[in-house]
C-alpha cells in the first residue's frame, strides 16, 4: 500500500485532523490535555515548564487529573468546533497512566472525537495494543535521528525500565523501540506521524534518512520542525526558511510533509494559529492547582 492509499484509507480521520491536513489546519479545532508531567528521556533541546508565558511544546499552565480534564473537554466542545482530543505532555504521554484512562473516558462520552497522542516512542511497544484498544486513532512519535552517532548528540539520558542509559547505548534502546512501535501501531490500524526537529549542524543532512526508515516501518506522514534553541542547544541558531524548506523537500521523497505546524503548548485548545481562536489554560479561571 503506497502513501496515497494509506492516507485514503484513513481519510475519515485525517480529513478532520488539523495536524494531518493543512487545508483544515486553520478551520478545525483540537484540545490538548496536560495530564502527563514527567518524561523518561532528556532531549538536548527540551525544557519542560509550567508557566503562562512561553508558547511552545513542553509547556503548560497546570497538570490536570482525569476528572478535571473531562470537565475541560465538556466545557470546550460546547464553545468551539473541536474535532480532536490529544495528549502532548507536557512530559511524555506514556509516562502517566492518566493518559490512557482519559482516552477511555473520552471514547465513552464523546465517541465522535478523534483521540490523538504524542510521544517520544520509548514505551510504545509496551502499550501499542492498549493504545489501539482505547480508541486512539493517530499517534505522533518524535524521532530526531536513526543513526546512533547523531542520536547520541541529541539525547542525553534514557530512563528505561528503572535504569538510566546514556550516549549511544541509550539512543539504541530508544531508536529500536521507536521503530518497533511505529510498526506495531501501524499494523493495528493507527495512523503514525513522525515529528523530527531540525537541528542545524547536527541532523540537517540526516532527516531524509529518518523519513526513509520510518516510511519503511509504516509511518504515513512527517512533520519537520525548526529547532527552538533551548537547553544545551540554546546557542544553536534556529534554522532559516531556506534550510527548513530544503530539508522538507528532501524528506518528501519518502513521506508527505505536513508544513503548517505551529509548535503549540501542551495545554493549547481551539483552532491552531488563529489569534482569536487559539487558547491555552491561563485563560481559564482557577485552572492552576
Amino acid at each position: 500500500m503506497n502513501d496515497k492509499q494509506k492516507m485514503s484509507k484513513f481519510a475519515h480521520i485525517t480529513k478532520v485532523h488539523p495536524c494531518y491536513n493543512e487545508k483544515l489546519h486553520d478551520k478545525v479545532g483540537r484540545i490538548h490535555i496536560p495530564v502527563s508531567p514527567s518524561c523518561n528521556i532528556q532531549c538536548g533541546f527540551c525544557t519542560r515548564k509550567l508557566n503562562d508565558t512561553e508558547n511552545r511544546p513542553g509547556v503548560s499552565s497546570c497538570i490536570m487529573d482525569v476528572d478535571r480534564a473531562m470537565e475541560h473537554i465538556r466545557d470546550t466542545v460546547t464553545k468551539m468546533p473541536i474535532k480532536v482530543v490529544g495528549v502532548a505532555g507536557p512530559g511524555d504521554s506514556l509516562c502517566s497512566e492518566n493518559t490512557l484512562k482519559l482516552f477511555e473516558q473520552v471514547k465513552e462520552e464523546f465517541p465522535d472525537l478523534i483521540l490523538c497522542m504524542s510521544t517520544n516512542g520509548l514505551l510504545v511497544p509496551d502499550y501499542a495494543q492498549k493504545i489501539a484498544d482505547v480508541g486512539v486513532k493517530t499517534v505522533t512519535i518524535t524521532i530526531n535521528a536513526v543513526d546512533p552517532k547523531i542520536g547520541a548528540q541529541i539525547y542525553d539520558d534514557i530512563n528505561y525500565k528503572g535504569k538510566m542509559y546514556h550516549g549511544v547505548e541509550g539512543f539504541k534502546i530508544l531508536s529500536e523501540n521507536q521503530l518497533k512501535g511505529i510498526e506495531m501501531l501501524s499494523n493495528l490500524g493507527v495512523v503514525i506521524k513522525v515529528n523530527s526537529v531540525l537541528i542545524p549542524g547536527v541532523n540537517e543532512d540526516h532527516i531524509k534518512e529518518i523519513a526513509k526508515v520510518v516510511h519503511s516501518k509504516g509511518a504515513s506522514i512527517m512533520n519537520v520542525l525548526p529547532l527552538i534553541p533551548l537547553n544545551k542547544f540554546k546557542d544553536t541558531p534556529k534554522p532559516d526558511c531556506k534550510l527548513l524548506a530544503r530539508v522538507r523537500d528532501e524528506a518528501e521523497e519518502y513521506l508527505p510533509i505536513f508544513r503548517a505546524c505551529t509548535q503549540c503548548r501542551a495545554d493549547a485548545f481551539g483552532i491552531p494559529g488563529q489569534a482569536q481562536q487559539d487558547f491555552s489554560l491561563e485563560l481559564i479561571p482557577n485552572s492552576h492547582y
